[in-house]
């Protein structure tokens, strides 16, 4: 029998167990990424092979990120997760640009993307659901953007507010939600999987993508500076440019983390979640591949339509219904996904409150235990983020959010290795301090971690700087940000939070 949760007045209550943090994990992870983003990666590294080599790296890159978190998780088991290693391991400064960053883009972004990517596959079962059906039709601002408000981003808006409202109600509505959906999205995407194997099985497929596993060649993508993947260099280069999509369909594993003020005896939890979770994810997520692999020539994966690479596979198993069985499929993903992210974003805007860093509100829970105001902001500024509009230069419309994302994916990496880096620096710094976990293969494994996404990252700072640079000017504008908050409100930190 797990351990009753515990509650105390003005307290967080602690109340998630091993199976509630995995589901967390698991749920945040897997959205609507696996079911499309491979088909960008087939173009842009050319054949079936390199295309599992991709996952494969970006599946051991995020296990080996996870196991090393895990040694932060179980010296410092406080609401705030990243935030706090990143303060603690050098400054405040660093853990308030990532928190910064989390907040203006990478959660609240990839919130509002999330909500549109659901209310776009509800529009496959409900066409007046569209991201081009007006209720206000896009309204100029500048010559490169607009303002709209379409059936799409109407449902995106709702869905938002309906989440955040339920997470304010209490953390056991959360946690139900997020077990209920990451369990059913899961056995979709083992469906998937065991279908699109057994049933959805081409002979013709097999022979085209596993007689020429490694041959690159076909509708090929520029991955910088004119290089494709017919090139050697250009494939090594095509291999570190489609992480931004692998990774960022595997990202927010590190959610777990920022709710450890609420997990049960969370040294031993949150670890074990983050192993647990990420292992059943990449291990999805591969065999999803697999399974496209077996049921579509390699050119059919990267020609689909829309990118909707399960949704294709899934035709195949069910001719002419694959469509509406996979739209169902990522809405329930996609609703799991943002209840999870949603849950666990206001918890590290909570810490940095408590610092004295964020809006006085967000640091008080409210009568349920939850950081309500924290949900509240993060809820209202995602939304907003749903409605700007880019315009491209064919006079068509795309959305920020999707350009802010790309910006920051790669700043996210950059964190992420600065974390790592800081179980070295822990190590040195803090010695005595008790280390209930300790990450797994130190120090070998987290050198090879950030290894290699220091390589991956330059990499895209020198062949993608149309998408990388402005990252850096969105996390450099938490600089000043960070001074005026300090200064404002000096002496008026509410202090360490709850555990």
């Amino acid at each position: 029998m797990s351990p009753s949760p515990e509650s105390t007045n003005g307290k967080f209550i602690r109340g998630l167990g091993l199976l509630d943090s995995t589901m967390l994990v698991a749920g945040s992870m897997i959205g609507s990424g696996i079911f499309i983003v491979s088909a960008d990666i087939s173009r842009q590294v050319g054949s079936p092979g390199w295309l599992l080599v991709v996952w494969i790296i970006t599946g051991l890159l995020t296990l080996t990120a996870a196991l090393s978190y895990g040694e932060l998780a179980a010296m410092m088991p406080k609401a705030g997760g990243q935030y706090v290693y990143l303060r603690e391991a050098f400054s405040p400064l660093w853990g308030f640009l990532y928190g910064w960053t989390l907040f203006l883009v990478i959660q609240t972004g990839t919130i509002a993307a999330v909500a549109v990517g659901f209310a776009k596959f509800l529009g496959v079962i409900w066409p007046k659901i569209s991201i081009d059906n007006y209720i206000i039709a896009p309204i100029r601002i500048t010559s490169g953007y607009a303002i709209s408000l379409s059936t799409a981003q109407l449902v995106g808006v709702l869905l938002i507010a309906l989440l955040t409202f339920m997470n304010t109600r209490g953390l056991k509505l959360g946690k139900i939600v997020q077990n209920i959906f990451t369990i059913t999205k899961t056995g979709s995407l083992i469906a998937l999987i065991l279908l699109g194997i057994l049933l959805g099985w081409s002979a013709d497929a097999v022979h085209i993508n596993f007689g020429n596993l490694w041959h690159v060649g076909g509708t090929l993508q520029d991955v910088g500076q004119g290089l494709t993947a017919a090139t050697a260099f250009g494939l090594f280069v095509g291999i570190c440019v489609a992480q931004t999509n692998s990774l960022f369909a595997a990202d927010a594993w590190n959610n777990i983390t920022f709710t450890a003020g609420e997990v049960i005896n969370p040294r031993r939890n949150v670890p074990l979640s983050l192993a647990f979770g990420t292992i059943l994810v990449i291990a999805l997520y591969l065999l999803a591949n697999v399974a496209y692999l077996v049921t579509l020539p390699i050119e059919g994966i990267k020609t689909v339509t829309a990118d909707r690479v399960a949704s294709a596979t899934a035709d195949v198993v069910f001719p002419g219904r694959g469509a509406v069985i996979m739209a169902v499929a990522i809405m329930i993903s996609t609703f799991g996904c943002n209840n999870g992210l949603i849950l666990a974003g206001a918890r590290a805007y909570y810490a940095m409150a408590r610092d004295g860093l964020f809006f006085r509100r967000v640091a008080g829970l409210n009568k349920q235990h939850v950081p309500a105001w924290g949900l509240i902001i993060q809820g209202i500024w995602a939304a907003l983020l749903v409605l700007p509009r880019t315009i491209k230069e064919d006079g068509s419309f795309g959305s920020l959010y999707n350009d802010l994302l790309t910006y920051v994916i790669s700043a996210a990496l950059i964190f992420y290795i600065l974390t790592i880096i800081g179980v070295f620096v822990l190590r040195r710094k803090r010695p005595d301090i008790e280390r209930p976990y300790k990450a797994f293969g130190y120090p070998i494994v987290p050198a090879l971690y950030i290894i290699g996404a220091t390589v991956i990252l330059l990499v895209l700072f020198i062949y993608q700087t149309a998408t990388t640079w402005p990252g850096l000017i969105i996390v450099l504008t938490g600089v000043p940000v960070y001074f005026f908050w300090r200064k404002s409100n000096a002496g008026t930190p509410s202090g360490d939070q709850p555990t």
